[in-house]
Protein backbone atom coordinates (compact mmCIF):
# COMPACT_ATOMS: atom_id res chain seq x y z
CA UNK A 1 0.00 0.00 0.00
CA UNK A 2 1.41 3.35 -1.02
CA UNK A 3 2.04 6.02 1.56
CA UNK A 4 -0.29 9.04 1.31
CA UNK A 5 1.19 12.34 0.32
CA UNK A 6 0.96 15.40 2.52
CA UNK A 7 -1.57 16.92 0.11
CA UNK A 8 -3.77 13.81 0.25
CA UNK A 9 -3.67 13.84 4.06
CA UNK A 10 -4.67 17.51 4.11
CA UNK A 11 -7.55 16.93 1.68
CA UNK A 12 -8.73 13.96 3.71
CA UNK A 13 -8.54 16.00 6.94
CA UNK A 14 -10.51 18.82 5.29
CA UNK A 15 -13.23 16.40 4.15
CA UNK A 16 -13.49 14.86 7.65
CA UNK A 17 -13.54 18.33 9.16
CA UNK A 18 -16.46 19.44 6.98
CA UNK A 19 -18.45 16.24 7.50
CA UNK A 20 -18.00 16.41 11.28
CA UNK A 21 -18.84 20.11 11.32
CA UNK A 22 -22.08 19.49 9.40
CA UNK A 23 -23.00 16.58 11.69
CA UNK A 24 -22.24 18.69 14.77
CA UNK A 25 -24.45 21.52 13.52
CA UNK A 26 -27.24 19.05 12.68
CA UNK A 27 -27.09 17.53 16.19
CA UNK A 28 -27.15 20.94 17.83
CA UNK A 29 -30.12 21.84 15.62
CA UNK A 30 -31.86 18.64 16.68
CA UNK A 31 -31.26 19.60 20.31
CA UNK A 32 -33.48 22.60 19.65
CA UNK A 33 -36.29 20.27 18.62
CA UNK A 34 -35.70 18.14 21.70
CA UNK A 35 -35.82 21.29 23.87
CA UNK A 36 -39.10 22.28 22.23
CA UNK A 37 -40.55 18.78 22.83
CA UNK A 38 -39.40 18.88 26.45
CA UNK A 39 -40.76 22.36 27.05
CA UNK A 40 -44.06 21.83 25.26
CA UNK A 41 -44.78 18.44 26.82
CA UNK A 42 -43.77 19.46 30.33
CA UNK A 43 -45.81 22.67 30.20
CA UNK A 44 -48.84 20.91 28.74
CA UNK A 45 -48.77 18.20 31.42
CA UNK A 46 -48.35 20.79 34.18
CA UNK A 47 -51.12 23.05 32.88
CA UNK A 48 -53.60 20.23 32.30
CA UNK A 49 -52.94 18.62 35.68
CA UNK A 50 -53.17 21.96 37.50
CA UNK A 51 -56.51 22.67 35.81
CA UNK A 52 -57.90 19.47 37.37
CA UNK A 53 -57.14 20.81 40.89
CA UNK A 54 -56.23 17.40 42.31
CA UNK A 55 -54.48 17.61 45.68
CA UNK A 56 -52.99 15.04 47.97
CA UNK A 57 -54.72 15.14 51.36
CA UNK A 58 -53.14 17.30 54.03
CA UNK A 59 -50.71 15.69 56.44
CA UNK A 60 -52.62 14.27 59.39
CA UNK A 61 -55.90 13.86 57.47
CA UNK A 62 -57.95 10.87 58.57
CA UNK A 63 -57.86 9.42 55.04
CA UNK A 64 -54.09 9.89 54.66
CA UNK A 65 -52.47 8.03 57.52
CA UNK A 66 -48.69 7.57 57.48
CA UNK A 67 -49.20 3.87 58.19
CA UNK A 68 -51.31 3.30 55.08
CA UNK A 69 -49.58 5.85 52.83
CA UNK A 70 -45.96 6.08 54.00
CA UNK A 71 -44.66 6.61 50.46
CA UNK A 72 -47.03 9.51 49.80
CA UNK A 73 -46.45 11.60 52.91
CA UNK A 74 -43.83 13.70 51.09
CA UNK A 75 -46.65 14.95 48.83
CA UNK A 76 -49.08 15.84 51.63
CA UNK A 77 -51.16 18.90 50.71
CA UNK A 78 -49.43 19.32 47.34
CA UNK A 79 -51.21 19.71 44.03
CA UNK A 80 -50.74 17.01 41.39
CA UNK A 81 -48.88 19.10 38.80
CA UNK A 82 -46.28 16.83 37.20
CA UNK A 83 -45.91 13.31 35.88
CA UNK A 84 -44.27 11.87 38.97
CA UNK A 85 -47.01 13.21 41.26
CA UNK A 86 -49.65 11.94 38.83
CA UNK A 87 -48.16 8.45 39.05
CA UNK A 88 -47.92 8.62 42.83
CA UNK A 89 -51.53 9.76 43.15
CA UNK A 90 -52.81 7.18 40.65
CA UNK A 91 -50.90 4.17 41.97
CA UNK A 92 -50.41 5.14 45.58
CA UNK A 93 -53.68 6.83 46.45
CA UNK A 94 -56.46 5.93 43.99
CA UNK A 95 -55.35 2.32 43.52
CA UNK A 96 -55.34 1.70 47.28
CA UNK A 97 -58.81 3.18 47.60
CA UNK A 98 -60.12 1.08 44.73
CA UNK A 99 -58.71 -2.08 46.32
CA UNK A 100 -61.12 -1.52 49.22
CA UNK A 101 -64.24 -1.08 47.07
CA UNK A 102 -64.88 -4.71 46.17
CA UNK A 103 -62.33 -6.74 48.08
CA UNK A 104 -59.54 -6.11 45.59
CA UNK A 105 -61.57 -6.90 42.47
CA UNK A 106 -61.14 -4.61 39.48
CA UNK A 107 -63.86 -3.05 37.33
CA UNK A 108 -63.91 -5.86 34.75
CA UNK A 109 -64.47 -8.50 37.44
CA UNK A 110 -67.24 -6.58 39.20
CA UNK A 111 -68.85 -5.65 35.90
CA UNK A 112 -68.95 -9.32 34.87
CA UNK A 113 -70.64 -10.18 38.19
CA UNK A 114 -73.10 -7.31 37.75
CA UNK A 115 -74.04 -8.51 34.25
CA UNK A 116 -75.04 -11.84 35.80
CA UNK A 117 -77.04 -10.08 38.51
CA UNK A 118 -78.17 -6.62 37.26
CA UNK A 119 -80.55 -6.05 40.17
CA UNK A 120 -77.77 -6.13 42.79
CA UNK A 121 -77.50 -2.49 43.97
CA UNK A 122 -74.22 -3.11 45.79
CA UNK A 123 -72.56 -4.53 42.67
CA UNK A 124 -73.95 -1.62 40.65
CA UNK A 125 -72.42 0.92 43.05
CA UNK A 126 -69.10 -0.94 43.17
CA UNK A 127 -69.02 -1.10 39.38
CA UNK A 128 -69.65 2.66 39.05
CA UNK A 129 -67.06 3.54 41.69
CA UNK A 130 -64.45 1.26 40.14
CA UNK A 131 -65.17 2.58 36.66
CA UNK A 132 -64.76 6.19 37.75
CA UNK A 133 -61.66 5.48 39.83
CA UNK A 134 -59.94 3.34 37.22
CA UNK A 135 -60.74 5.91 34.54
CA UNK A 136 -59.19 8.72 36.57
CA UNK A 137 -56.24 6.51 37.40
CA UNK A 138 -55.74 5.66 33.72
CA UNK A 139 -55.92 9.31 32.69
CA UNK A 140 -53.37 10.31 35.32
CA UNK A 141 -51.03 7.52 34.26
CA UNK A 142 -51.51 8.08 30.54
CA UNK A 143 -51.58 11.81 30.14
CA UNK A 144 -49.86 12.80 33.34
CA UNK A 145 -47.14 10.28 33.97
CA UNK A 146 -46.55 8.95 30.44
CA UNK A 147 -46.40 12.32 28.71
CA UNK A 148 -44.49 13.79 31.66
CA UNK A 149 -41.91 11.04 31.18
CA UNK A 150 -41.70 11.83 27.46
CA UNK A 151 -40.95 15.43 28.43
CA UNK A 152 -38.18 14.36 30.79
CA UNK A 153 -36.65 12.07 28.16
CA UNK A 154 -36.77 14.87 25.58
CA UNK A 155 -34.90 17.10 28.06
CA UNK A 156 -32.22 14.45 28.53
CA UNK A 157 -32.01 13.99 24.75
CA UNK A 158 -31.53 17.73 24.36
CA UNK A 159 -28.43 17.69 26.56
CA UNK A 160 -27.07 14.55 24.90
CA UNK A 161 -27.50 16.12 21.45
CA UNK A 162 -25.80 19.36 22.51
CA UNK A 163 -22.84 17.53 24.03
CA UNK A 164 -22.53 15.23 21.00
CA UNK A 165 -22.78 18.15 18.61
CA UNK A 166 -20.15 20.15 20.49
CA UNK A 167 -17.87 17.12 20.60
CA UNK A 168 -18.19 16.67 16.83
CA UNK A 169 -17.44 20.37 16.32
CA UNK A 170 -14.32 20.04 18.48
CA UNK A 171 -13.13 17.03 16.49
CA UNK A 172 -13.96 18.96 13.31
CA UNK A 173 -11.71 21.80 14.50
CA UNK A 174 -8.93 19.28 15.12
CA UNK A 175 -9.19 17.97 11.56
CA UNK A 176 -9.42 21.53 10.22
CA UNK A 177 -6.05 22.31 11.86
CA UNK A 178 -4.54 19.21 10.27
CA UNK A 179 -5.75 20.35 6.86
CA UNK A 180 -3.81 23.63 7.03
Amino acid sequence: MAKKSSVENKVEAKVYSRILMILGIVLIGMSGLAWWAHSYTSNMVRDELKAQKIYFPEKGSSNFSPEEYPDLQKYAGQQVDNGEKARAYANGYIKRHLAKVAGGKVYAEVSAEYQKNPTDAKLKQQRETLFQGETLRGILLGTGFAFGTVGVIAGIAMYALIVSGLLLLAVSAFFAKRSN
